[in-house]
């Protein structure tokens, strides 16, 4: 069976009090939309088709980068979901499968979840998602069975009182034929107190005609949606926990669990030890053995086994360290290589290098990168010794084997087993410093 996502993600957002597309607000530093068409993805969908609305160029922009081949359409005006998907009608012109209708402010659906759905497809013609509510709010529609049939969708100010203790409420999500899809679109009446086009009418459109209407269920944080701050925060919460715990059962030690902030594609190998109030960021992979020590901020890079890695230590995109390097405190690394063995521990940075095996890095050494306008690269050779307080002005070399002294500059290529020396030469003058001393007293005491 082919299948197609139509996902909506026109919402404004107003409860977000933000300019930002609500579903490019983040979750585990990746914007909501993301997970949504990361969700669908386990479907190998032919066709993905992103209706898009306020912001929809941002929106548009973030939806290509995941999956250029998503198909990006404009929802002028909010009319309602069902106006929103019939705006998918062209994209999908041809298109002779079933269509998943997501949510771009859904972002937990569980890919089996989406299994179920195209699986329950096979014995009815309209399958809709719902879950059993904890407790009563008027913010969901209620699903009203009869066995396994689904009969209607009562919104819950439509709702009788008895219908209103239903708990088997609606998510919103679908899965449909493309053509009774968009029939049964055609015939949805804004005939409400909102002049909107509900999707939720599909389902007793569908019974009239004699079709087949069902609702599997999921668990309820699958459905969580967000429109407002709070909810973000509750979900980006929900997130870490799952996370942690998937990480907990997979052999990572996390000694304050509570304290590690993952990203949504952090990849952690067992046995490794996670140290507490360390952030991922987006791009992250730690191989099994390693260790990343306190208060440690990590993105866009790859930590190999036996590294160790911070306290305080800052990892930039680029940055991949070899197997048993050493990254210490108050050090930072962007787009840079380190090879194994090698030691980078004290109060420094260090950009768009290289750096060989067993080199030792001295404390408060810089990689000059940056001239003003474009990046150059250092690139240090192996078992290079490069003394504190090194500046290293790009573009430059430092071969196998060499050392430079501390507080050194270093302006010129150094050759291979060579000692670079450059600082201006140290002169003492007897009794100047008390003669400066008093000088100084006294000048402060005029101005007083």
């Amino acid at each position: 069976m082919t299948i197609a996502l139509v996902i909506l993600a026109a919402g404004k957002g107003t409860r977000m009090n933000s300019d930002t597309p609500k579903v490019l607000h983040p979750i585990a530093q990746t914007p909501m939309l993301v997970h949504a068409i990361r969700a669908g993805a386990v479907l190998s969908p032919e066709r993905t088709v992103i209706v898009t609305g306020h912001g929809s160029e941002a929106v548009a922009k973030i939806a290509e980068a995941e999956d250029e081949t998503a198909q990006i359409v404009v929802q002028e005006e909010q009319l309602g979901t069902a106006h929103a998907v019939a705006q998918a009608r062209d994209a999908l012109d041809g298109f002779d499968g079933d269509v998943i209708v997501l949510y771009g402010d859904t972002p937990f659906i569980a890919p089996r979840t989406l299994e179920r759905m195209i699986e329950a497809r096979a014995s009815f013609d309209l399958v809709m998602l719902g879950f059993d509510i904890a407790e009563v709010q008027p913010r969901y529609g209620r699903l009203i069975m009869n066995g396994e049939k689904l009969v209607e969708i009562v919104e819950y100010k439509d709702a009788t009182e008895e219908q209103r203790t239903i708990r088997f409420t609606n998510s919103g999500l679908l899965a449909c034929s493309a053509k009774l899809l968009f029939e049964l679109i055609d015939e949805v009446s804004n005939d409400n107190a909102s002049d909107e086009y509900y999707l939720t009418e599909i389902a007793a459109l569908a019974n009239a005609r004699g079709l087949s209407a069902t609702a599997i269920k999921c668990d309820e944080a699958e459905t969580m949606g967000v429109d407002s701050r709070a909810d973000l925060a509750a979900a980006d919460a929900q997130f870490q926990s799952r996370a942690r715990n998937e990480l907990l059962a997979l052999g990572v030690t996390l000694m304050a669990p509570e304290t590690v902030y993952l990203a949504a594609d952090t990849v952690i190998g067992r046995d490794a030890v996670i140290e507490p109030n360390v952030v991922f960021g987006p791009g992250v992979t730690v191989e099994s053995g390693a260790t990343i020590r306190s208060f440690s901020h990590l993105e866009g890079c790859h930590i190999s086994r036996g590294s160790i890695v911070g306290p305080h230590a800052r990892l930039r995109p680029g940055t991949e360290l070899a197997e048993n390097t050493r990254i210490g405190n108050f050090v930072e690394l962007k787009n840079t290589e380190i090879a194994e063995g090698a030691k980078v521990n004290h109060l420094s940075y260090v950009g768009d290098s290289t750096v060989g095996a067993k080199s030792n890095i001295g404390a408060g050494t810089i990689t000059c990168n940056y001239d003003g306008f474009n990046k150059h690269r250092t690139t240090i050779g192996e078992n290079v010794f490069v003394g504190s307080n090194t500046m290293l002005v790009a573009p430059v070399k430092v071969g196998d084997g060499a050392m430079t002294a501390a507080g050194t500059v270093v302006t010129r290529n150094v050759e291979p087993e060579a000692l670079a020396m450059a600082r201006a030469k140290q002169e003492n003058k007897p009794g100047y410093a008390k003669k400066m001393f008093n000088l100084l007293k006294a000048k402060k005491a005029r101005r007083n």
